[in-house]
């Protein structure tokens, strides 16, 4: 059907086409080219018919003069007008609906309809229809125009719908991308469910998204977190602990993959323990939360529409569940971590309350020596019944007392050389490092670790000098309050009683203040307000014992680099 290029039709077909570049939702081009379409024709109402391709139905998007429960309408290919111009993809004329039976009435007083397809390719993607109240109100020439604006609108239509596509997945991966790093940040395993059930609900556009914690073992499931719309009613959702029978969400788990339920309302629903019991809910998306292959959660999210998931949205919400399995896990390593830190803390206070009593006993015992002598000297020549004579033999019980208090206290506080043993040094050294990688990481501190090129052996007490090395990286971490680098190296050197290795800790702090360089081993003296001048004192005293060195190697406002040297064993 040809048409004469008439400069009206020409501005017609102008502004439809630029509906596809101007800045405007989906919505507001398909309801602005059937105003386009009202005005070109004597029409008295008009619809836009889209293709739904998971129903096979057409489905009224956009009309004009109907009647207000209309969008409800939906037709199968080849019914009505509409649907015979759909499933032959041509357009068709109707004089006189009153004498073609495929007419299906939407409104009463309709007497003329045309229709033409919205092809795209060789696919039907819809159809836009037209109507009148006067029989033959449109011709032939109509029906030409209509099926040329039509060709102009699939282009549109397409061309907006793959640009509503793209930024809607560009949305989505903006989130995913900040919900990563926001994830990063997180360690508190409750801020992680909060922040994951709530992009969940935000990505998907979603009525509630909701996070179910698994016990494998006793196939139970618990409510950990959820968000949900403003109008959800959180006394629908179940609380309390639940099995895995009659449950929606164990079958994600059960096939291990992402699972949808497109009528909850039905008989899907009926009788889940879990479904939440809000009469909005329409369908659900759930997928497993997996920790190398071991299940631990599901995710699912639930809409108040009734809605057919695509492939991209099930993989998008694959990846969120793969986010949350990642944070959860490391969520509760750090957890971890942070309690052998912890206790690693407490371990250093109790070695250095000893290594502090063992000092001043081993000050107490010079002058209790010299107290001995002297009171030995003194004589016992005292009459039975003087009383200085039982005063003197209580002295002298108090000293011996004192004495061995002092034994005792330099005997415990003494290393045991049992206790020490054949290690390899990285490992120390790493088990050390994985200690502080949260700390690290809070404080904005690069790690840069270089293991050694070859295993390298001492004799030594882990626990030790793992006080030894943690006291070093903290105190380098201290001295970098904005952030940087600390590196940790090793070196193999030679000295006179045999090989050695040199492990350095190497900061790009603000260096150790010059009136306190030469004093650094000194016990009580420290450099920041809330620091007890113990750390490296006690940490010189066990690389002692360990027939080591302790050195500061250089310090300036550039840095410090701290180096022990221990002895090492074939």
């Amino acid at each position: 059907m040809e048409t004469d290029a008439d400069p009206r039709d020409l501005a017609v077909l102008y502004r439809i086409a630029a509906l596809a570049s101007d800045d405007v939702s989906v919505a507001a081009a398909e309801n602005a080219l059937l105003s386009e379409l009202m005005r070109a024709f004597p029409a008295d109402s008009g619809s836009l018919c889209l293709l739904n391709p998971h129903t096979g139905y057409l489905e009224i998007s956009k009309h004009h003069g109907l009647p207000t429960d209309t969008g409800n309408f939906a037709l199968k290919l080849g019914q009505g007008v509409t649907g015979w111009a759909t499933l032959n993809r041509e357009p068709l004329l109707v004089p006189d609906v009153t004498l073609d039976a495929r007419y299906i009435a939407a409104r009463a007083t309709v007497r003329c309809e045309m229709a033409a397809p919205l092809l795209y390719g060789e696919h039907a993607i819809g159809c836009l229809n037209l109507d009148s109240d006067k029989p033959h109100a449109f011709s032939e020439r109509d029906l030409a125009r209509l099926a040329r604006f039509a060709q102009q609108a699939s282009r549109m239509l397409h061309r907006i719908w793959q640009l509503d596509r793209l930024q809607r997945e560009s949305a989505q991966l903006e989130t995913l991308v900040e919900l990563g790093h926001s994830l990063v940040a997180r360690l508190e395993e409750s801020d992680l469910l909060t922040t994951l059930t709530r992009s969940g609900r935000s990505l998907f556009d979603a009525r509630l998204c909701t996070l179910h914690a698994c016990d494998p073992s006793q196939r139970m499931f618990e409510l950990q977190a959820w968000s949900s719309e403003l109008s959800f009613s959180d006394a629908t959702l179940r609380r309390e602990p639940f099995t895995h029978e009659n449950s929606l969400i164990a079958s994600a788990l059960r096939l291990g993959k992402v699972v949808e339920f497109q009528e909850l309302t039905g008989t899907t629903g009926h009788g889940a323990v879990d479904l939440p019991a809000d009469p909005e809910l329409c369908s659900m998306l759930a997928a497993p939360l997996l920790v190398d292959g071991a299940p631990t959660g599901v995710l699912a999210i639930y809409t108040n529409r009734p809605h057919r998931f695509s492939d991209a949205e099930k993989r998008l919400l694959a990846a969120l569940a793969s986010f949350a399995s990642v944070a959860l896990h490391n969520a509760r390593l750090y957890a971890r971590v942070f309690q052998s830190e912890e206790s690693l803390r407490k371990t250093q206070t109790l070695t250095t309350l000893g290594l502090l009593a063992a000092e001043i006993a081993h000050e107490i015992r010079n002058p209790l020596t010299v107290i001995k002598l002297l009171h030995g000297a003194l004589g016992t020549d005292f009459a039975p019944d003087d009383p200085r004579r039982r005063d003197l033999q209580v002295i002298t019980e108090k000293i011996e007392q004192l004495e061995g208090i002092v034994t005792r206290v330099l005997s415990f506080a003494r290393t045991p050389g049992v206790l020490h043993s054949r290690w390899q040094l990285a490992g120390i050294v790493e088990d050390t490092l994985l200690l502080l990688r949260a700390k690290l990481g809070q404080s904005g501190v690069q790690l840069r670790y270089a293991p050694p090129a070859r295993p390298l052996h001492v004799e030594a007490n882990k626990g030790q000098l793992q006080q030894v090395f943690l006291n070093l990286a903290l105190n380098a971490v201290q001295a970098m309050p904005h952030g940087g680098a600390l590196a940790v190296t090793f070196a193999e050197a030679t000295a006179a009683t045999g090989p050695v290795v040199h492990i350095d800790f190497a900061d790009t702090g603000t260096g150790i203040p010059e009136a306190i360089q030469t004093r650094i081993f000194e016990s009580f003296l420290s450099g920041r307000a809330d620091g007890t001048g113990l750390g490296l004192g006690i940490a010189q005293r066990i690389v002692k014992d360990h027939h080591g060195e302790l050195a500061l190697v250089s310090t300036s406002p550039q840095g410090t680099t701290m180096r022990v040297t221990l002895p090492l064993r074939s």
